[in-house]
């Protein structure tokens, strides 16, 4: 259920404006939407998360919340995804349950990951691999570290971090299931075709 193109949403308080976008994403193939809005109130995430929710079952995708695991289990997302500070993978499958997906971030650790599984996560994420507008501040991954934990490594693993379609062929490459892709999905010019040629990259390692 993690792979291909995951989109994570941009931080808009326009909702029509967000789903728009979104349905764009999605008719170009996107497979995963994570829903993150670092300065939405909580009124306005649940109104924008719960519409999300609706459109991401249109297209029968994967739709993961960020951070939130309460939020995830109130609008019945697929999951949730959890960064460094935002609580365990236990509290989070205790509100829950078993059949939804968890996922954690591991930055450029894969020790962190390989603890994250053995908790329970059903995903990582691992990043940032290339300077992120969005997180000019992130650590730096490097493409060695994800290539050498693929081996370890059974669950989806998801790379972050200014990924374009032209740097994320060689993370597909080195064994990365998923791209999380945000600024160059979002701010081109045709949404719908960025996605398809981001899509593309998947297609072009399986042949």
């Amino acid at each position: 259920m993690i792979q291909g193109l995951y989109a994570i949403t941009p931080d808009l308080a326009d909702t029509n404006e967000l789903l728009r976008k979104v349905r764009l994403a999605l008719r170009g193939g996107a497979r995963v939407l994570q829903y993150r809005n670092k300065f939405a109130d909580a009124a306005l995430q649940l109104r924008q998360a719960s519409a999300l929710r609706d459109l991401t079952r249109e297209f029968n995708i994967t739709f993961i919340v960020n951070d939130d695991a309460a939020l995830a289990a109130q609008i019945d997302a697929d999951g949730v995804h959890l960064g460094g500070e935002d609580g365990s993978v236990a509290a989070a499958r205790a509100l829950l349950g078993e059949t939804k997906l968890i996922g954690v971030s591991c930055y450029n650790r894969a020790p962190l990951a390989l603890a994250a599984v053995q908790q329970g996560a059903d995903y990582v994420a691992f990043g940032a691999f290339f300077p992120s507008s969005v997180k000019p501040e992130a650590v730096k991954a490097e493409v060695s570290m994800l290539r050498g934990a693929r081996h370890e490594i059974h669950v989806p693993i998801v790379a972050i971090g200014g990924i374009t379609q032209q740097n994320g062929a060689e993370l597909v490459q080195a064994g990365a299931d998923s791209l999380a892709v945000i600024s160059a999905l979002w701010d081109a010019p045709d949404i719908e075709q960025a996605a398809k040629e981001f899509s593309t990259l998947f297609s072009r390692t399986q042949q």
